[in-house]
């Protein structure tokens, strides 16, 4: 937007001050960092457990996906590891299991391989939407559905190899990805119309184009 200004002859001055309105203070931005690990938080503790796989579905991927679109990719995955960080020292971020002790001990239960995908998958997306695609439903679709991919991947990865579960890979893919896919979708169409609604709230956000 500055060179556009600048090449219409209006003082650099005014461009800066003009540019400035639209990009967000250093304070908005952590203050919307802490506002997402907060969400994604949250989100763990309203889920619907399933009687059929030990993973409870939740909104939680969408908050995370959208974590990244509207942070960009640096401080998306700053604040999923945020996230992680306070959950391992126990405080209630990761979903309440009667089995599971806080800490440490939730990560590592079903759902660790979900849960440690999150920040690489916050940086994929916020890479993503940094480089364009953002500008269309269809774009900010594709690019968080990468990131719901590398979810899954990561979830149905840990299924397979966790000392607690050791599922074969068909049996991970019924427990950890059938039952949940088709919802994640229509979640992620919801995140895409969202997107940039969220972005104009805080100043077009950090996301640099």
């Amino acid at each position: 937007m500055s060179n556009i200004l600048t090449r219409m002859d209006i003082p650099r001055a005014m461009v800066t001050n003009i540019t400035a309105v639209h990009q967000p203070t250093t304070a908005i931005r952590w203050a919307t960092v802490f506002l997402f690990v907060a969400l994604t938080a949250a989100t763990s503790q309203i889920s619907l457990p399933l009687p059929f796989t030990p993973v409870p579905m939740t909104i939680q991927p969408m908050i995370v996906l959208l974590s990244g679109a509207v942070l960009g990719s640096r401080l998306g995955a700053s604040c999923q590891f945020l996230y992680l960080a306070i959950g391992i020292a126990g405080l209630p971020a990761f979903a309440a299991s009667p089995l599971l002790v806080p800490g440490l001990g939730r990560l590592l239960g079903p759902t660790a391989g979900y849960l440690m995908s999150y920040p690489i998958a916050a940086l994929v997306v916020g890479i993503l939407v940094e480089r364009g695609f953002n500008q269309y439903f269809l774009t900010r679709f594709i690019s968080m559905g990468v990131g719901l991919c590398l979810i899954f991947t990561g979830g149905v990865t840990w299924l397979i190899l966790s000392p607690w579960t050791q599922m074969s890979f068909g049996t991970a893919l019924g427990f950890g990805f059938y039952p949940f896919v088709l919802v994640d979708l229509i979640k992620l169409g919801f995140a895409a119309a969202i997107l940039p609604v969220l972005t104009r709230m805080i100043g077009n956000s950090s996301v640099r184009h």
